[in-house]
């Protein structure tokens, strides 16, 4: 089959298990990395994507991982946290035999991990994959599954993004205010939607051409800048970056005129500190992980057996869990990252001390 390598290294990734996997005919080469499974199975998605090396290709995945922990956790499910990444360019390499080849390592992890889309992958790949392993949500509506997650991960963002508002100005409604959104790929265009619908002025940008096609065609009224970071210097009152993580760093950060960010890319914040100086800024940050889990939270459900509006109620309340941790986050004094990242590690503290109880 290829290669299988496992590591076991908590002390030095905070992981409880890292895979690398490699299947030379197909050209697969992959990475798994499972944070944790104290509140159930670890759950996250297969990014696809030609990284510049194997160190980066790791440092994402374990950012990712980790990242798909605490989502899980602030998403009320009984999941942990995991994720994958398989590096290349998938125009260029991505088969049948390469996705059926990553679908066998992932069944071979025995259920520890359950798998489902993420950048460069999409529902057909998931069907493909499925074709190896029980362990994959994401799938199409033909094959059991909930199809594209990314219409309730926009959903969630919009939720989080209304939460943040009645923070801010007292009213949960981004009605004449100027929102940016930064990517307008699966996630961004049904933001940019729900958000016109909700009476905002969107402007918006992407480095594909393809989605600034589409945009012009579908949403005329949307104005259209030049790059992200011309998007973040405009004067918006809120900052969606949709597109890879990173979006909030020392260079950007200085230069944003919005009073709130809240958008749907993983790992925002480009290092730590980023938070504290978002704050200091006086711009409210609604934690990624937290408004970005609606898609995460359609894919979980095909695991009981997928129910749309049950799955969107769920997601609904990602506006609740947002407010509460904008709330907790000023009564404790600290940025909001800080309050979810403690929100999250409570539950996960709390629920993942009753493995201790042992049953027959």
């Amino acid at each position: 089959m290829g290669v299988f390598a496992s590591t076991d290294d908590p002390v030095s990734t905070g992981h409880e298990q890292v895979v690398f996997c490699q299947d030379k005919q197909s050209g697969l080469k992959a990475i798994i990395g499972i944070y944790s499974t104290a509140l159930g199975p670890a759950l996250g998605g297969t990014r696809f994507y030609p990284y510049a090396s194997e160190e980066d290709a790791l440092a994402d995945v374990l950012d990712l991982s980790r990242g798909m922990a605490y989502k899980n956790a602030l998403a009320g499910l009984d999941l942990g946290g995991g994720k994958a990444v398989i590096w290349g360019d998938p125009e260029q390499i991505k088969s049948e035999a390469l996705l059926r080849a990553y679908g066998r390592f992932v069944e071979s992890l025995g259920g520890r991990y359950y798998t489902a889309c993420d950048v460069g992958t999409y529902v057909a790949d998931m069907d493909v994959v499925a074709r190896e392993t029980r362990y994959v949500t994401g799938r199409s509506v033909e094959h059991g599954g909930a199809g594209d997650s990314s219409i309730l991960t926009a959903w969630g963002v919009f939720q989080g993004m209304r939460a943040a508002a009645e923070h801010l100005w007292g009213t949960p409604s981004l009605r004449g205010r100027r929102v940016g959104v930064a990517g307008l790929g699966k996630v961004g265009k049904y933001l940019t939607g729900h958000l016109l619908d909700d009476g905002a002025e969107v402007v918006a940008t992407d480095v594909n051409p393809k989605a600034l096609a589409w945009v012009r065609t579908n949403h005329p009224q949307v104005a259209l800048i030049d790059d992200a970071s011309a998007l973040a210097a405009a004067d918006i009152d809120v900052y969606a970056p949709c597109a890879l993580g990173g979006a909030l760093n020392d260079d950007t950060v200085p230069a944003l005129r919005a009073k709130v960010v809240a958008g749907a890319a993983n790992n925002q914040l480009a290092h730590p500190g980023i938070e504290k100086l978002l704050a200091d800024r006086g711009i409210l940050y609604a934690p990624d992980y937290v408004v970005n889990a609606g898609g995460v939270i359609q894919v979980a459900d095909e695991i009981e057996g997928f129910n749309f509006e049950r799955a969107k109620l769920r997601a609904t309340r990602i506006y609740d869990t947002t407010r509460e941790i904008l709330r907790m986050a000023d009564a404790e004094g600290v940025p909001p990252a800080v309050a979810a990242d403690r929100l999250a590690e409570r539950r996960m503290a709390d629920i993942g001390r009753l493995r201790g109880i042992h049953l027959r």
